[in-house]
């Protein structure tokens, strides 16, 4: 459960949004959206296999 503390005469609308920062966090919507479709383990393992080599190109770039 997310709580957020607001403090005396605070506005509703950074409250707000600290409650949207801190949900975010949580990855609750990546999740929903990652199990609303079955993907191969297969699958899975290729795109994270690619996701590792673009990151390893582009920390060659910054050195």
């Amino acid at each position: 459960m997310i709580v957020v503390s607001i403090k005396e005469g605070e506005n509703i609308e950074r409250a707000l949004k600290k409650f949207k920062r801190k949900f975010e966090k949580t990855g609750t919507i990546k999740e929903l959206r990652r199990r609303q479709q079955f993907d191969k383990p297969s699958e899975v393992k290729r795109l994270k296999h690619e996701r590792a080599v673009y990151v390893q190109k582009l920390q060659q770039i910054e050195e």
